[in-house]
């Protein structure tokens, strides 16, 4: 139980609610449902009545085409959020999929939890629709964001706009992504064997070094941080 609390605490859309709250009013309302890797937390083209805060493992959204690749468009942590963004659509029919991405615990929550008045008290109600307004709006920022890196026409410029972006957001030259070679070819929608290759020749260039998924940006001015020593893997 209180680790439970402790994951809805992490929650941005439960942040700052008081405790009892949480334990008496919101978690009774949540059903654990444990998702294996691989499986479809939500189906591409289903009408979604619910929404998932994920309490372990790795959940990706992603869109799939016919010939069975896909591009990944999120990746959410324990406390991130599926769904809430398609409770208010006309249709509330996902144009994605989300897929755990390893062996993963979300838990479930109704719709009824955040639309009807009574189901919560009202102020938390309210609170949690404010949070909801906000999460929405930080996902339309990453989608401008990676829009912005989609539209790079070339491998290395799209590579590169996409650590760069990695870096100023942690105000670091050395960072690491959430991302697996074959994830990060996904997200930027290019082939997996000519992004390692182009990998590799940027560090052999002095571009950047890396080991697995820790990158270092040997050029600071990429990250529009400031001079100083950039600490090499």
């Amino acid at each position: 139980m209180n680790e439970l609390l402790d994951k809805l605490k992490s929650c941005p859309l439960f942040r700052n609610l008081p405790e009892e709250v949480l334990e008496n009013q919101i978690l009774p309302q949540g059903n654990l449902v444990d998702i294996p890797k691989n499986t479809t937390v939500i189906q591409y083209q289903e009408k979604v009545e619910y929404f998932n805060v994920v309490i372990s493992g790795r959940i990706h959204t992603l869109h799939s085409f016919e010939d069975g690749s896909y591009s990944i468009c999120h990746v959410l942590h324990p406390g991130g959020v599926t769904g809430v963004d398609l409770l208010w659509t006309a249709s509330r029919v996902a144009p994605y999929f989300a897929v755990a991405a390893v062996d993963s615990t979300v838990l479930q929550f109704p719709a009824s939890l955040l639309e009807i008045q009574g189901g919560l008290d009202e102020t938390w109600r309210i609170q949690i629709l404010e949070q909801v307004l906000a999460l929405i709006s930080m996902d339309n920022m990453r989608k401008e964001y990676r829009l912005s890196i989609l539209s790079r026409k070339g491998l290395r410029e799209r590579i590169l706009t996409y650590l760069t972006m990695q870096g100023a957001k942690r105000r670091t030259a050395t960072f690491t992504i959430p991302f697996t070679r074959e994830e990060m070819a996904s997200f930027l929608c290019v082939n997996r064997s000519a992004m390692c290759h182009e990998l590799s020749m940027m560090q052999q260039e002095g571009l950047i070094t890396f080991r697995k998924n820790k990158f270092t940006l040997c050029n600071r001015e990429f990250a529009g941080l400031p001079d100083e020593k950039v600490v090499s893997i």
